[in-house]
């Protein structure tokens, strides 16, 4: 399996933090608070909604990459996941007594009000200071939408967003001077040799070693990104069994993309997942920019997404749409299964229980496709859906010749609209057509009553879905290309 060593390190302020005999379940937050005395960071939700617990990480991606820093919720992620990375807190900004820009903004545009979530809008801010110093509006909205501000102060906290590119530039944390030489020296000394195995955890750094570990422990839970699983232990109080952190298997980044298709890594981050599928699939844009917010997207992977099965999980409702494959290995054997076939019943898939899922595919499209995406819910950022549809149809000389309509939220599973899909073919492209799959739709469904929505506010509401992408399709002003792989006849 893989020489041992049972030290978690990484980096913080310059220096080598190693840490031993904590339980994996240790949430980052809950180290920096009760054993490093860094209680600037917040505990506010426990659960990555609120953002007062936003910090900074920073990842070697080798050789000449430049160094990565992106914000994550440190309430759900656990510590041994930044093993080889660097942590930077709300501390770790000042410099020599020096503010950062965005920490001086605050206090200029008076962004701070009871203060408690304060620390986390400074980390949003500061994350988008690394990418962007000077950024406009919407980056500083989109920037924050994973931060609550409970005083509704986010006027002025907005205008602090605007306001740090006019100020004198952050000594260590800016763009231009945070990839130094040291730093990235530091970062790569830290890669890891010998495969990181705790007690209760062990991070493969192969394919091979991964396919070993899971047929020897078949009743251990897969880690990816955490950001579901982290529920588990800080909201249910669950104790987890043996966890397989996917993290550090190279394999599972791989993002590949051509005109065949995109193959995704089933460790990708879901930030750079959704921008590989909307630069492909612009009329996904909407679903990918309301899935959840940049911490969450940061952390969490597509590949632990479409493996959890959630019949409200925003990604399988698009992937369903793109006729998606899953990859899946099981010792040294591979095998490959339609999405739209994974999911058997709420909450369970095809996959064993020695199983793992290695990557999804997403097929080029020959001819003519049309694609739209749509979620609600009862906010726009940072909500779970009532409903999420993704829609993609090929049309021929104005008629319709394929149509797959993925859906979440109107199942126990994501699922296809077959009634629907099949009023659709042959049908030709105007209003009409789609009043008639959306009536279909009943006969796909029987959505359930519960907290978000009723049984007929998601039927009705996902037929007015299908026929909003209806008329989008017979407005003339969006008749326009929306893949890259689209070949007018």
């Amino acid at each position: 399996m893989g020489s041992r060593d049972d030290c978690i390190r990484f980096l913080l302020d310059g220096e080598v933090v190693e840490v031993s005999g904590l339980p994996a379940t240790t949430t980052v937050l809950d180290w920096l608070r009760d054993h490093a005395g860094r209680t600037g960071t917040k505990e506010g939700c426990a659960e990555g909604d609120c953002g007062a617990c936003t910090v900074l990480l920073g990842e070697y991606q080798g050789g000449n990459a430049p160094l990565r820093y992106r914000t994550f919720n440190s309430c759900i992620r656990f510590l041994p996941t930044i093993d080889g990375c660097e942590l930077v807190t709300v501390e770790s900004l000042v410099d020599d007594g020096v503010l950062h820009p965005a920490q001086r903004a605050l206090v200029a545009e008076h962004g701070s009000q009871c203060g408690f979530c304060t620390p986390g809008f400074v980390m949003s801010l500061a994350g988008l200071y690394l990418e962007q110093p000077a950024p406009d509006r919407e980056q500083v909205v989109r920037a924050i939408a994973g931060n609550l501000c409970r005083c509704t102060g986010y006027r002025p906290i907005i205008d602090a967003g605007l306001a740090m590119g006019g100020l004198e530039p952050a000594k260590t944390w800016h763009p231009e001077r945070v990839d130094t030489p040291a730093r990235r020296a530091a970062l790569a000394k830290l890669v890891r040799r010998r495969t990181l195995e705790l007690p209760d955890l062990v991070a493969p750094r192969s394919l091979d070693e991964l396919a070993s570990w899971r047929q020897a422990e078949p009743d251990a839970q897969l880690l990816a990104g955490g950001t579901d699983l982290g529920l588990e232990v800080t909201k249910a109080l669950r104790n987890l069994p043996k966890l397989i952190y996917t993290g550090q298997v190279p394999e599972l980044h791989v993002l590949e993309t051509a005109a065949a298709g995109l193959r995704i890594g089933a460790a990708v981050p879901l930030a750079d997942a959704w921008a590989a599928i909307v630069d492909a699939f612009p009329g996904f844009e909407e679903v990918a920019d309301r899935f959840a917010s940049p911490p969450v997207c940061h952390s969490g992977t597509l590949g632990g997404n479409v493996a959890n099965g959630s019949p409200i999980g925003d990604c399988m409702p698009v992937l369903l749409a793109l006729d998606a494959r899953v990859e899946l290995r099981r010792g040294a054997s591979v095998r490959e299964l339609s999405l739209a076939d994974f999911y058997l019943d709420y909450r369970r898939t095809a996959m064993a229980a020695d199983e793992f899922l290695v990557a999804i595919t997403i097929p080029g499209a020959q001819g003519c496709w049309h694609y739209a995406g749509y979620k609600l819910g009862k906010r726009w950022d940072q909500d779970i859906s009532a409903v999420c549809a993704g829609f993609a149809i090929q049309v021929d000389a104005k008629v319709i010749v394929a149509a797959r309509l993925g859906f979440g939220g109107m199942a126990g599973i994501p699922a296809r609209a077959p009634a629907a899909e099949a009023a659709l073919i042959g049908a030709t492209v105007e209003g009409a057509s789609f009043e008639v799959a959306a009536d279909a739709l009943a006969s796909d469904f029987e959505p359930i009553d519960d907290l978000r929505a009723s049984a007929s506010y998601r039927l009705i509401s996902a037929g007015n879905l299908l026929r909003r992408f209806g008329l989008a399709l017979t407005s003339e002003e969006q008749r326009k290309p929306l893949s890259v792989w689209e070949v007018t006849p």
